[in-house]
C-alpha cells in the first residue's frame, strides 16, 4: 500500500441539529447541540486512516482546548501526526454548524492556526515527501502552501489530488500539477465557469479542468452519484440510495476514500465506487469525524 500525505485544516465543529436552518436575522429554538472533530484536512486524514490508509497528517491547531483534543483524537485514529504542529500564539480553527431536518447544512468558520500553516511546515515534513505516492490537499490552509506543497510533491514525483473546498481561485500553474481533482456540483460550477446541472454540464465543466492540465476529473453530484472524466475516458458512478442525516463530512469522507483505494492500485473508475459508499454511509450519521465509517463498514 503507497503513504499518503494529507495536508489541511483542523476544526473543532460545534454543531446545532435544529428543524430549519435561520434566515439572516431569525434565531431558531429546539435544537440539539454536539462538538466533534472537524476540518476538511481533519476529516480527509481520518476517513482514509480509518479506510485503511497509510496515512502522515500535516496541519496546525492552536495551544488550546479545541487544538490539544484534537491532536488526542488524532492519535486514537492510526495515523501518523508528527507534524500536526501546536501553535501558541493563535487559536484553534472552530466551525460553527446548523444541520436542518432533511441534512443539509450550513457552516462558519473562524479558520484560526489553520491560516499559519505555511511554508516552513512544510519543508519540516519534507522527509514525509520521500515515500509518499500520493498528496491530498483542500483550501482551508493558505493558498502559498497548497501551491508550495504542490510543487514539493512533483519534484518527488508524488500525485496532487485537490478537493477544491470551500471554492476559491485556483491558478492554471496549480491546476496542471494536479493528478485529480475533486469539486462537488456547485464547486465545479464556480471553478470552471459552467453552470452545472445536469451529467453533460458536468462534463463540459470537467472539460475545462482537463484544458488546463489536469489528469483526472471527478465531480461529485450528491444523490445522482458522481462522474469521472480523463482525456480518454468518461464514466458515470451512480450513489446508492440512503437516508440522509448530515451531508457535513460526505465531500471529506469521499475524497479521503477515493486516495485510499488509489493508493492500493485500483483504477480511478473503481476507487470512486468505493468511495461512493463510503460517502452514502457517511451521510447517514450526525456530525463530521464521528460519521466517517471504517473499512469493515464497506466491505
Amino acid at each position: 500500500m503507497a503513504k499518503i500525505i494529507i495536508v489541511g485544516s483542523s476544526n473543532t465543529d460545534l454543531v446545532v441539529k435544529a428543524n430549519k436552518i435561520p434566515m439572516p436575522g431569525e434565531t431558531v429554538t429546539g435544537g440539539v447541540f454536539t462538538m466533534a472533530g472537524g476540518g476538511k484536512g481533519a476529516n480527509q486524514a481520518v476517513a482514509a486512516a480509518r479506510l485503511g490508509g497509510d496515512v502522515a497528517f500535516l496541519a496546525k491547531v492552536g495551544d488550546d482546548l479545541f487544538g490539544r483534543n484534537s491532536i488526542e483524537r488524532y492519535k486514537a485514529e492510526n495515523m501518523d501526526i508528527s507534524h500536526v504542529i501546536k501553535d501558541s500564539d493563535t487559536e484553534s480553527g472552530v466551525a460553527l454548524i446548523t444541520v436542518d431536518e432533511k441534512g443539509e447544512n450550513c457552516i462558519t468558520v473562524a479558520p484560526g492556526a489553520n491560516c499559519k500553516l505555511g511554508r516552513k511546515d512544510i519543508d519540516a515534513a519534507a522527509k514525509e515527501f520521500e515515500n509518499a505516492e500520493y498528496i491530498l490537499m483542500q483550501l482551508e490552509i493558505p493558498m502559498e502552501t497548497i501551491e508550495y506543497a504542490a510543487d514539493m510533491a512533483l519534484k518527488k514525483g508524488i500525485k496532487v489530488i485537490l478537493n477544491p473546498a470551500p471554492a476559491a481561485p485556483l491558478s492554471d500553474t496549480l491546476l496542471s500539477k494536479l493528478y485529480l481533482i475533486t469539486p462537488n456540483r456547485t464547486e465545479a460550477s464556480q471553478l470552471s465557469g459552467v453552470n452545472v446541472t445536469s451529467r453533460a454540464d458536468a462534463e463540459r465543466a470537467a472539460d475545462v479542468f482537463l484544458s488546463k492540465g489536469v489528469k483526472n476529473v471527478v465531480i461529485t453530484l450528491g444523490s445522482e452519484g458522481a462522474m469521472v472524466k480523463s482525456k480518454d475516458s468518461c464514466a458515470f458512478v451512480p450513489a446508492h440510495k440512503v437516508k440522509a442525516v448530515d451531508t457535513t463530512a460526505a465531500g471529506d469522507t469521499f475524497s479521503g476514500a477515493i486516495t485510499v483505494a488509489l493508493s492500493e492500485g485500483k483504477s480511478l473508475d473503481e476507487a470512486v465506487e468505493f468511495a461512493t459508499k463510503a460517502s452514502a454511509i457517511s451521510v447517514t450519521r450526525l456530525g463530521a469525524q464521528p460519521s466517517v465509517p471504517y473499512r469493515k463498514e464497506i466491505q
